[in-house]
């Protein structure tokens, strides 16, 4: 048998465990802070909305006041009535993705009207959950300044959870967020000529 994959005894499995056990102790003991975080859900792979979706649906199941801004694309009406009415507010302000509109100035001119909601929303007194969806994308693209968005972050309530979705997010904005998730595409479905799945993609 390959050493490497001889089970650990009982007794070597309970140590570990107890070491594991006294090290989780000790950095609960150790977290004292709560606050509102900044998040970042980035990456080619496939989950950064749906993970921020996730958040979103656990807020509203504990009555938290949310908002939810997607600069590029829009959920379908049900998927917003269904996690949103009447604890989450829903603004669609992207006509849809960059190549498929093709018209800069007015997927500006979008984005900006979005962001001016963020704004509003990141000093108001009764949000608790505030989702930015494909924001790093308006940022790759030069739509927002990369310093007005950090500048708004800096001066958000200080118990506002802001959570960040889409593929190139800046490096200004990764250290400057609390948490950071990049999803790794390994494999997907479209690059094998599935098409998108109801439930899955949308």
């Amino acid at each position: 048998m390959n050493p490497d994959h001889t089970l650990p005894t009982d007794e070597a499995h309970k140590e570990r465990m107890a070491a594991l056990q006294a090290e989780m102790a000790a950095k609960l003991a150790a977290a004292k802070e709560k606050r509102g975080l900044i998040m970042v859900h980035t990456g080619d792979g496939k989950g950064k909305s749906t993970a921020a979706f996730g958040m979103l649906a656990r807020m509203v199941a504990h009555k938290k006041q949310c908002a939810v801004i997607q600069f590029v694309k829009s959920s379908p009406d049900a998927i917003s009535k269904a996690l949103g009415a009447p604890l989450a507010k829903w603004h669609a302000v992207g006509d849809g993705f960059t190549w498929n509109t093709q018209d800069r100035a007015a997927d500006i001119k979008r984005c900006r009207e979005g962001w001016e909601l963020a704004c509003g929303y990141m000093q108001d007194p009764n949000l608790s959950f505030l989702m930015l969806d494909e924001l790093n994308i308006a940022l790759d693209y030069k739509y927002l300044p990369v310093s007005e968005v950090l500048a708004a972050l800096a001066e958000k309530r200080p118990d506002l959870h802001v959570v960040i979705t889409g593929r190139g997010a800046p490096a200004e904005l990764v250290a400057a967020a609390d948490l950071v998730t990049e999803m790794k595409m390994i494999k997907h479905p479209f690059n094998d000529g599935v098409r998108a799945q109801l439930g899955i993609e949308f």
